[in-house]
């Protein structure tokens, strides 16, 4: 499994100073977010705001899939209150490692914030860095087999539903999934089904 290496003393902020963003940065305020080379090396930290404001800059994020035995897989339906494609189906779980987390670490917390999920083995995937556009982010995906009793958060998720093969293959391209969600399921597919 892939996992973030951080080095021995805090990372240095960003954005450092330039002609743009001259002296010192004061220390900023709001959720931190490692900034790391492919392959997990934590060579900074900054807002999430700075990661989603165009900096390019990759940053960590984690994914869960869910399947159940029969073969469905729960995907949640993102709140109107998200910022970023409202009301879409998406992975059961995605979420930023904060900066000082392991993978495995946000994963279990991600779980626990957006579905109530506690007790799970994840069994890690896949990795592979997405441009959403905006930002750059460093996926880690991971996979659970069972049927939970799950309690989506409202603040995060309108509502979760558990989704056939079939279902999944009609609703592609339809604007009814994330991008980001039908890239992914194309490139894992084969490995997650490989699990039942």
């Amino acid at each position: 499994m892939v996992d973030l290496l951080y080095p021995p003393e805090p990372a240095p902020l960003y954005p450092r100073p330039s002609i743009h963003h001259p002296g010192r940065p004061s220390f900023p305020k709001g959720e931190m977010l490692p900034l790391v080379e492919p392959g997990g090396l934590v060579y900074g930290q900054a807002t999430r705001e700075w990661c989603h404001g165009g900096s390019m800059a990759l940053h960590p994020v984690v994914h869960l899939h869910i399947l159940d035995r029969l073969g469905r897989l729960y995907l949640q339906k993102r709140s109107a209150s998200k910022d970023l494609l409202p009301g879409y189906w998406d992975t059961a779980v995605g979420g930023h490692v904060s900066y000082g987390e392991q993978a495995l670490e946000a994963l279990y917390r991600e779980a626990a914030e957006e579905l109530g999920l506690h007790a799970f083995l994840p069994v890690p995937l896949d990795h592979y860095t997405y441009d959403t556009g905006r930002d750059l982010e460093w996926v880690l995906v991971f996979a659970m087999i069972g049927h939970p009793e799950l309690k989506p958060d409202p603040a995060e998720v309108s509502e979760g539903k558990w989704w056939t093969p079939e279902q999944l293959d009609a609703a592609l391209g339809k604007g009814i999934l994330t991008p980001n969600f039908e890239s992914e399921f194309a490139r894992i597919r084969q490995a997650l089904y490989a699990l039942l």
